[in-house]
């Protein structure tokens, strides 16, 4: 037979491209326009709706970026429609290629009542069938202009992304707004000739049921009349129906088809559209759910649940409704879809608390599957948190956008750093935008990685990033691919009855142990300095002001503030989104979240200052200072007892700092030439390799400006050598030396402030940069006499290890890593330490000098310079503080980045305030003191051992306690806690203790009934 396969495709795409789609709606009337612009921001519904409309058609220019206008649509249904489907038909402007990144509308009935969301793929209204005719037709839409940030060609510079601006251009035309019969035929033959075309391309010309399904959709075309559609629809279809009947093979792969829409809560749209995006995605999926029982749709953070709820409560009301008979379902358990590399330890547990939280009280539902898609790379603190979260499965799709290596499992066991496994998935189909088209779905079956093993994988579908969700297209798709030959098996199903299935059938699935990195967009470790500023000493903030809180209560009676604490917490928590912290949003969600940050750290200062001022209440007037310490170690004075003078001296053109422990030499350029460790008698740096040397990069990636930095920024560099001026300073309080130096380069300018204490093994650096470069990329180096073919970066809870070298593809890809408070590189004997108050990313690289030695540089990331999708990213002044500390075991390095980052504070009062818990291992942190979240009174103290080793550490609470027992996350007793020594009080006055062993990285939460 000729090969005519090409012939035939070409006519299926024409003939349902332009006959049968547009055949689903054949005969329609206008509707009658008004339409009312709103002067500002959104306002409420009833505003909209009765605000004083003026006539208006299509045609119609509409919206300035980020506007608002309120359609009104009325119509009369013909009476000749009688009996027949009717359905309204919006089409606001849109481009069809778009959803969720434009103009999007939210369809109201006059009285208020939600009806669903209009998107370039969902522009339909039902209206029904009236039995009569003649019924009068009321609408109102709600459009927002939302403008295109992400255009085409993408990632152009844009000043969109600012706000509303009071002259802007209408963006949008009213493109139809009609009456119209919905032929069902039709939209069924439709269907039936995608799902059969779909599954027929995806198929290799050599499989017999390709053939099969051509053959029989030329029969179908040959059926259909092209002039009468709807007239010979029906027997189209039975043309086709054999083919779409026959049964999938026994073998074929299976699907758990699971309705979604990942919406950003930020990103090219602010917090205050991510609202209504929530609400006109829930208003479709609600009305899927309605119409279609078998429907399930998957709603991850707890955030938008609570948009949903405080802002739309009647459509909140129709989502519990369907939450109740198990179609719309709660997942995740975190507060909002956030970035993993980034927050704080503590930060990291409260996603986890306050999402689990909330999805129990709201909706009596307990959670199990963490749901984070998007986030750019994992954790490997991550799995002991999903269990000590009470939560049992993960997901994941954004490794599947790794540049260099492809990730060699789909469902396996994850392993974290404390040995915590947790069955993972990582959907095959390589999307969480899914159609459930025929080449999507073949995609999911043949790029499954562990067949033989394992049968099934899950397909998140519906339009997301900026939502709109499922259509009843998509579910046409499903039902047509449950059971067909060439198609793998579809099931719309729970994502914990995937889960389960998958579990049961894969218990000795493949482990991965250690973090899930990204290859791929590494500059988000980088970009939008104040907001990852604003990330760090908030979290800081929130450790202090819990733990005075707690101290006050307990010594003192003092009132918690509860309220106040929860509500910086879920700010604080919105703000680690992963579009958020990362720095990949637009300018308006950058402004909103400093402005956030300001006032949580004005709320938390206060917090703070009441309950150190409730503790450091001096009835006599001694006129004293109290010194209070939230770093989890102790500090001795300042300076320590007995400990050298710190000097400066002008020497040999430049300064030397000295204070007994350490020699420093600055030469006249402002460069460190010499760090001596006096303690190891050794010097620092690597031999003619200056530290604290700031280099300049260019900085422009292949696409993805914000998120990316591509390996070849290393070919270019710039070493900023010249200096405008080097001078000493007086001494610092404390007595520490200090010298300054201040540069010019570019079109910007950086002071800093080198400083040594008296008892300090640690060189401070105090960084100033007014930055107004383009598409540059600022580092700091300190190039070490260390050999180290890896470097240890703080994690939450921990800390992970990272290969120096490029020996694998695997190991090259990790040129740009992301860590906390310290980065630490050693030999056996010997480490060094580089400290930060608020960078996250580094790198770190090896050389072998020409002597034999090892240089190994640690290079923090300050500052770039990206142009979208903010074109301003960065510009203006920021503050670094950074430290070396030579001669650091990682356990100093542990004690020496709390430190950097809690300063001590220093209060008038008298006597000392003693610490409400002591823990005799160093080793074994605190990292949060607090009091219960149910108001019980209890104390509860989280701790982890930090070093990576076991340890059996004694905690001593600082006051009377009634019974003490480990805890999960929610702060309730769970399965597998380590069991607990508890010791009555001595008679000395001691209030008794508590001793346990940890395994290496363990996050063990005590709570204490007082």
């Amino acid at each position: 037979m000729h090969d005519d396969r090409r012939l035939t495709e070409a006519r299926l795409q024409r003939v349902l491209g332009e006959r049968v789609w547009p055949a689903i709606y054949t005969r329609s009337v206008p509707l009658e326009v008004a339409r009312w612009d709103a002067p500002g921001e959104p306002v409420p519904a009833a505003e909209g709706i009765a605000a004083d409309h003026v006539p208006a058609r299509v045609g119609d220019a509409w919206g300035p970026a980020w506007g608002t206008t309120w359609f009104r649509l009325r119509g009369e249904v013909p009476r000749e429609w009688a009996g027949l489907t009717v359905e309204a038909v919006v089409d606001l402007g849109f481009d069809s290629g778009m959803p969720g990144f434009q103009s999007e509308g939210l369809v109201h009935l006059p009285d208020g009542a939600v009806v669903k969301g209009l998107n370039p793929r969902n522009a339909w209204i039902p209206v029904g069938s009236p039995a009569g005719g003649g019924e009068a037709v009321e609408f109102h839409v709600e459009a927002a202009a939302n403008p295109v940030i992400l255009g085409n060609p993408p990632f152009r510079p844009t000043e969109l992304g600012g706000g509303r601006g009071p002259a802007d251009e209408p963006l949008y035309r009213l493109a139809r707004a009609d009456l119209a019969v919905f032929e069902t035929a039709v939209w069924e033959l439709a269907m039936d000739l995608d799902v059969a075309g779909g599954v027929m391309r995806s198929l290799d010309t050599g499989d017999p049921r390709r053939w099969e399904l051509l053959r029989a959709l030329e029969r179908s075309l040959d059926a259909l009349d092209l002039h009468d559609v709807p007239g010979s629809a029906d027997r189209a279809r039975e043309a086709l129906a054999p083919a779409l009947r026959s049964p999938a093979a026994a073998s074929a792969h299976r699907v758990s088809a699971v309705g979604h829409a990942h919406i950003d809560s930020a990103w090219l749209w602010p917090v205050r559209e991510t609202v209504r995006k929530v609400v006109r995605t829930s208003a479709n999926a609600v009305a899927l759910a309605e119409d279609h029982p078998g429907f399930v749709f998957a709603m991850s953070q707890a955030q938008q649940w609570a948009w949903l709820k405080e802002h739309r409560p009647d459509v909140f009301a129709r989502v519990v409704r369907a939450s109740e008979a198990g179609q719309f379902v709660p997942v995740g358990g975190m507060w909002v879809e956030s970035d993993t590399n980034m927050p704080g330890s503590e930060a990291l547990a409260r996603q986890f608390s306050f999402g689990k939280r909330f999805f129990r009280d709201e909706l009596g539902v307990d959670t199990q599957e963490v749901w984070l898609p998007d986030s750019f790379g994992y954790s490997a603190a991550l799995p002991q948190l999903v269990r000590l979260s009470g939560s049992r499965w993960f997901l994941t799709q954004k490794i599947s956008w790794s540049q260099t290596n492809a990730f060699p499992h789909h469902t396996f066991w994850w392993e974290g750093i404390d040995g915590t496994r947790v069955f993972t998935h990582f959907p095959p189909v390589d999307t969480y935008n899914s159609e459930l088209t025929g080449s999507e779905l073949a995609h999911a079956s043949g790029n499954f990685r562990d067949k033989g093993g394992a049968s099934r994988s899950l397909v998140p579908f519906g339009h997301g990033d900026g939502g709109g969700g499922p259509t009843r297209e998509m579910l046409a798709r499903a039902r047509r691919t449950g059971d067909l030959e060439g198609s793998p098996r579809v099931e719309v199903e729970h994502p914990s009855e995937f889960f389960a299935k998958a579990h049961a059938e894969y218990p000795d699935a493949p482990v991965w142990l250690g973090e899930l990195y990204l290859e791929f967009h590494r500059g988000t470790y980088t970009s939008q300095a104040a907001t990852k500023q604003g990330n760090r000493r908030s979290e800081h903030l929130l450790r202090e002001a819990e733990l005075w809180a707690a101290t006050a209560a307990v010594r003192t009676g003092a009132p918690y503030p509860y309220e106040a604490l929860d509500r910086v917490w879920r700010t604080v928590l919105l703000n680690q989104f992963h579009d958020i912290l990362p720095g990949s949003s637009i300018a308006w969600v950058h402004r909103e979240a400093a402005e956030s940050y300001a006032e949580a750290a004005a709320e938390l200062h206060g917090i703070v200052a009441a309950a150190q001022g409730a503790l450091a209440e001096d009835p006599g007037g001694s006129g004293g200072a109290l010194v209070f310490n939230a770093a989890p170690h102790e500090r001795d004075g300042v300076p320590a007892p007995g400990a050298a003078a710190a000097s400066v001296d002008a020497s040999d053109g430049g300064f030397t700092l000295d204070n007994g422990l350490l020699t420093v030499r600055v030469d006249g350029r402002g460069l460190v030439t010499s760090v001596l460790d006096r303690i190891a008698e050794r010097e620092v740096l690597a031999p003619g390799s200056p530290g604290n040397l700031l280099q300049v990069h260019p900085d422009l990636p292949n696409q993805w400006d914000a998120w990316d930095v591509d390996a070849f920024y290393r070919n270019t560099v710039t070493d900023l050598t010249g200096a405008d001026a080097v001078e000493a300073l007086e001494p610092r309080p404390g007595g520490a030396a200090a010298l300054r130096v201040a540069r010019t380069f570019g079109a910007s300018s950086v002071v800093q402030v080198l400083s040594l204490s008296p008892g300090a093994r640690r060189l401070d650096v105090e960084t100033v940069v007014h930055w107004h470069e383009r598409e540059k990329f600022l580092k700091a180096a300190f190039p070490v006499d260390v050999r180290a073919d890896e470097s240890s970066s703080e994690i939450q809870f921990g800390h992970v290890r990272r290969p120096t070298h490029s020996n694998t593809s695997w190991d090259a890809a990790k040129f740009e890593i992301c860590a906390h408070r310290w980065v630490h590189v050693g030999e056996p004997g010997y480490g060094v330490a580089v400290l930060n108050d608020s960078t996250y990313g580094h790198d770190v690289t090896r050389a072998v000098r020409g002597d034999g030695g090892t240089t190994t540089t640690v290079r923090l990331s300050l500052l770039r310079a990206p142009r979208f999708p903010d074109p301003e990213t960065d510009q203006g002044e920021h503050r670094f503080r950074y430290a070396l500390a030579p001669g650091a075991t990682v356990e100093d390095a542990v004690r020496e980045g709390y430190r950097i980052n809690l300063p001590p504070r220093e209060v008038p009062g008298g006597g000392a305030v003693e610490p409400l818990v002591r823990v005799d291992d160093p080793g074994v942190v605190v990292e949060s003191v607090k009091l219960a979240d149910d108001r019980s009174g209890d104390v509860v103290v989280r701790l982890y051992e930090a070093r990576g080793g076991r340890a059996r550490a004694t905690v001593a609470p600082g006051f009377p306690f009634a019974g003490v027992r480990a805890v999960n996350l929610l702060e309730e007793e769970y399965e597998g806690a380590p069991g607990l020594d508890v010791r009555t009080a001595s008679g000395d006055g001691g209030h008794g203790c508590v001793a346990f062993g940890l395994r290496p990285f363990q996050i063990v939460t005590l709570r204490f009934a007082r």
